[in-house]
């Protein structure tokens, strides 16, 4: 039996510093040593291929361009491997993960991404057990050889989450990551323990990458005291073409009434407005309270139990296929890729 192969693909982060045996010095990782330094990769008995971004990006400097080089990657090498691991700074690999699932449309294999709090150059490092578990877990099969985890992941510390369910709640901790609205896909200890019930099932037929997405789209964070001016000059900047409402509780806003007007000023000149919730959890439940019904009324699309980071991708990939704003308020409740709970 062939050994299972996996494609590590290596776009930059706190990860891939590694130390100099002589000196310490931290430096970008070199892929041809990766062995050197984390020496477990040779026994794991998987086939295992490395590809680097010419220039590491942190994670901060990460764009749409970027999330699109990552999908033709593993797109154009998707028959090759039986699973891909993205070494990826942690500050937006939520925003990532999130833009791979529409991006991959199809995927029937693992695509998981990880990376770590301290460099993998450092003795307490978290990333040599990041890169090994997600590497295992990207080479797992079910008994009757089809893949563990066919869906866009993150691994962090013991913990597989859906990619398009994750958010980053913490800068220091090594327990980086949550997915409030979903259960965790896996978790490692002594043995890895997949939770097959949430995990998302083998997808029939080929993979269809998407190489389009449509960055004219924006994040406003509601909080007490905003000005309606400010929103004005928020919502008035040239192409602006959607914007996410990232609002009070289960979808609430301030009620006032300059504020409103500023949104459907917005709303009539077809900017799509989406409603989110800043909790860490919960879901949107717009028109429950007096406080969202104005939101109901001049046509705000609720995000239901989406992250911030999964709606603001998947905006920019309903309008990056062509769709106009009617379009993408229609198709934006509907479930693509377990990026929301259907109701």
């Amino acid at each position: 039996m062939s050994r299972p192969s996996v494609l590590l693909i290596y776009t930059g982060g706190t990860i891939g510093m590694m130390a100099d045996a002589r000196s310490g010095a931290l430096s970008a990782m070199d892929l041809e040593h990766l062995e050197e330094q984390v020496p477990e990769l040779a026994r794991m008995g998987i086939a295992l291929e490395t590809v680097a971004f010419e220039r590491p990006i942190d994670s901060s400097d990460m764009s749409p361009a970027d999330w699109v080089r990552i999908a033709r990657l593993i797109a154009e090498r998707y028959e090759r491997y039986d699973g891909f691991v993205v070494l990826h700074g942690s500050d937006t690999m939520a925003y990532t993960a999130s833009a791979l699932s529409f991006l991959l449309e199809g995927l029937a294999k693992p695509v998981i991404l990880t990376g770590s709090q301290l460099p993998l150059g450092t003795i307490r490092t978290d990333g040599k057990e990041n890169l090994l578990t997600a590497i295992e877990i990207a080479a797992a099969k079910q008994a009757d050889g089809r893949p563990m985890v066919p869906e866009v992941a993150i691994y962090f510390e013991y913990r597989l989450y859906r990619g398009n369910r994750t958010v980053k709640v913490h800068a220091e901790r090594f327990e980086a990551f949550r997915s409030p609205n979903w259960p965790v896909l896996a978790e490692a200890g002594v043995h890895i323990r997949y939770d097959r019930a949430a995990i998302g099932p083998v997808r029939g037929g080929p993979l269809k990458l998407h190489t389009t997405l449509d960055d004219r789209v924006g994040v406003l964070w509601l909080f007490p005291g905003i000005q309606a001016g400010w929103v004005r000059a928020t919502l008035g900047a040239p192409g602006l073409r959607g914007v996410v409402l990232a609002t009070f509780g289960s979808g609430n806003g301030p009620t006032d009434a300059a504020f409103l007007e500023a949104l459907r000023e917005a709303r009539e000149r077809r900017i799509v407005l989406v409603n989110t919730t800043q909790c860490v959890g919960g879901r949107v439940e717009q028109g429950r309270y007096q406080t969202s019904r104005a939101f109901v009324d001049m046509g705000v699309v609720s995000a239901e139990d989406m992250t911030v980071e999964a709606a603001v991708t998947k905006l920019m990939f309903l309008f990056g296929q062509g769709l106009g704003p009617e379009g993408v308020a229609a198709h934006f409740g509907e479930p693509l890729c377990g990026e929301l709970a259907p109701m």
